[in-house]
């Protein structure tokens, strides 16, 4: 069965490594913050000027004063440190943030990405994505394999060539889907490389739902 949201969100903690600045991305990477190892020490950093925030709060818990750059309440840390917005910009772009956990609609093969805008539709702007695949370590990509039109027809998401505006050229370093983790070798020849299967999920049937080109590692697993 492919993995639920939930499952991609922790298989992309298996990624984190003590001592991590983080930045979460909206929609699924918010998730990764429920799924650090016990015992690790990772800091999670918001564009909007907080450093060492903990997992959702609880029903009930909720403190509307805490939030992410999503504007999802938080939890604070003994850790915690507040700051302006520009500060947090000045970490990203200056290259303190190991990694970043992103949502996407569109990624290359190359690495290119597409995740803030769809032509002709009302979009406030790209927020901090730009920043982050520039001045960030890291970038992991947890998306969908395929997005559902209207009619229910599925749109392969991985491509050969994003079609969709980019938020930044040959800046991904790894995808976790809901079928499957690949790397990308974004500044050398090596392209998409097919790493892990979701289990039950056949090669087969990546194949059948990825324009991109992409080897196979010699290693590949089935994740438990």
């Amino acid at each position: 069965m492919p993995w639920t949201r939930d499952q991609m969100a922790e298989r992309a903690a298996k990624e984190l490594r003590d001592g991590f600045y983080v930045n979460l991305g909206i929609g699924i990477p918010t998730l990764v913050s429920n799924y650090i190892p016990d015992g690790m020490s990772v800091q999670l950093q918001s564009e909007n000027g907080m450093l060492g925030f903990g997992p959702f709060p609880y029903e009930g818990d909720e403190d509307p004063d805490l939030i992410n750059a999503g504007k999802q309440t938080v939890t604070e840390l003994k850790t915690t440190s507040y700051f302006s917005s520009a500060d947090s910009f000045a970490m990203i772009r200056g290259g303190h943030i190991d990694m970043a956990f992103l949502g996407a609609m569109q990624v290359a093969q190359n690495g290119d990405l597409a995740n803030w805008m769809i032509p002709g539709k009302m979009v406030k702007g790209m927020g901090g994505a730009m920043d982050l695949v520039a001045g960030v370590k890291k970038v992991c990509v947890i998306m969908e394999h395929v997005a559902k039109s209207k009619d229910g027809k599925e749109e392969a998401k991985l491509l050969q060539k994003c079609s969709l505006p980019l938020t930044g050229a040959n800046v991904v370093d790894m995808v976790i889907t809901d079928l499957g983790v690949f790397n990308i070798d974004k500044k050398g020849s090596g392209g998409m490389t097919l790493i892990e299967l979701a289990p039950g999920v056949t090669l087969d049937e990546i194949k059948s739902k990825t324009e991109a080109s992409f080897k196979v590692d010699a290693k590949v697993k089935q994740a438990a």
